[in-house]
């Protein structure tokens, strides 16, 4: 079965979450998005195992199901659909630790197939440190030791490092993490078959790393509210279970693990070196030319994802076998809708614009990924003249840095004037002029 996959979220015990993420939420959304499975988040957190075990059942061998509940209806205009949405037990953990004479602090994601792991799995780190204050857990237990408790209270589950790029929390962060990762799992290291580099990186700079070839590549929204789902997924082409799933990963093979949706990585919050504070951002070489020293205040840069690959990496241009999985670099509907219009992507027009798209071709990927280019224009030539870009690879970046997203434009300011001028409003709207 093809099915698209968004395996890293978190519910409403996680700070800065929205409550609208309940099974309920997350499946309506997930069907507005054209998703098929999400990840549970934040099971190690009692009130949240709690109300999952309430809200769902088991599906398929290690899926769960939504039980029989109103599903909220995100947009007005959103016909009913019957497309399956099932849920995999997924947490994050914050491990902080001393290693090797420094501070680390690494985030690592787990999956199991049932609640019978996930009740062992809590009442393991309950043990450790407080797992209640928050959905994402914040304890002192080493990465590797961690993995240990997995492989032993849940061997048919598995653990992936998490955001793997992010300067603060990862596994290969400039400011707390490993140049190896076998500096980090040591003797355990095998055990570990998947990665997921974040918002900020993407394939063709993962692979520029030899030591990462074998490990699957895995991208997720680590989203906070459920309108925010799909912004990375994983696109599979395998059974739909999560026996299959976990499988397909450990083959990495384009047969059944098929690629991955992606941000540009500019749009990342740290994609760029920079000050935040100083309003400076940097390019690596500027960075190393500043001695990684802000100009203003002389304070540390913040050395971003781009400069911490290039630390890493052993080649010149990313290398692929002929079986590798794919990626697809999409800007999220919204941003594209907002952008067209000369508004935010939050905005009451982009509201009213994404129900009217949704309605027509189903659902954001429906139209993102397998639309074709007339179909489109038939809705809007503006619109299918954005996607054709995005599809290509053609767009404005200013990189994000220093926790502040970068931004993807399809358009020059002069020429979406000019385009609008010709084609006239776009689905009903007019666009707002940018005051300069």
């Amino acid at each position: 079965m093809n099915y698209i996959a968004d395996l890293h979220i978190h519910s409403p015990f996680s700070r800065a979450t929205s409550k609208e993420c309940s099974p309920a939420g997350l499946f309506a959304w997930a069907r507005t998005k054209g998703i098929q499975v999400v990840g549970s988040g934040d099971f190690t957190h009692p009130g949240w195992l709690r109300q999952l075990k309430e809200d769902l059942e088991p599906a398929e061998s290690g899926f769960l199901r939504l039980r029989n509940k109103t599903i909220p209806a995100p947009l007005s205009t959103q016909p009913t659909t019957a497309d399956p949405v099932r849920f995999i037990l997924s947490a994050e953990i914050s491990c902080i630790y001393k290693r090797h004479g420094a501070v680390r602090k690494v985030h690592n994601l787990v999956y199991v197939p049932d609640f019978a792991s996930a009740d062992r799995i809590t009442a393991r780190l309950a043990r450790i440190g407080n797992i209640k204050s928050d959905g994402r857990p914040i304890l002192g237990l080493d990465s590797r030791d961690l993995l240990e408790i997995v492989l032993e209270e849940a061997p048919d589950g598995f653990l992936v490092p998490a955001h793997i790029w992010t300067p603060w929390f990862s596994l290969f962060g400039s400011r707390s993490g490993f140049d190896r990762i076998e500096e980090c799992f040591g003797d355990l290291t095998h055990h570990v078959f998947a990665l997921e580099p974040g918002l900020s990186s993407d394939p063709d700079m993962n692979r520029m790393i030899s030591a990462l070839d074998r490990f699957a590549l895995i991208s997720n929204s680590d989203c906070h509210s459920p309108s925010r789902l799909g912004r990375e997924a994983n696109l599979f082409a395998t059974g739909y279970d999560f026996f299959s799933l976990r499988d397909a990963l450990k083959s990495n093979s384009r047969d059944v693990f098929g690629g991955t949706i992606e941000f540009f990585p500019e749009e990342g919050k740290y994609h760029l070196d920079g000050h935040r504070a100083c309003g400076v951002r940097f390019h690596p070489a500027e960075t190393r030319r500043a001695e990684s020293l802000c100009p203003v205040c002389n304070k540390p840069l913040t050395v971003g994802v781009l400069h911490r690959v290039l630390e890493l990496a052993d080649r010149q241009e990313p290398l692929y076998s002929d079986s590798s999985p794919v990626f697809h670099s999409l800007v999220p509907l919204p941003e594209v809708l907002g952008g067209i219009l000369g508004v935010g992507p939050t905005s009451k027009a982009v509201e009213r614009a994404y129900g009217l798209v949704i309605n027509h071709f189903g659902s954001e990927f429906g139209l993102l990924l397998h639309a074709s280019t007339e179909e489109i224009r038939e809705i809007s030539p503006l619109l299918a003249k954005a996607i054709l870009r995005m599809r290509e690879g053609q767009v404005i970046r200013q990189g994000g840095y220093d926790g502040e997203f970068g931004t993807i434009r399809l358009f020059e300011e002069d020429e979406l004037q000019r385009l609008h001028d010709s084609f006239g409003p776009f689905l009903g709207e007019k666009p707002r002029r940018r005051q300069k």
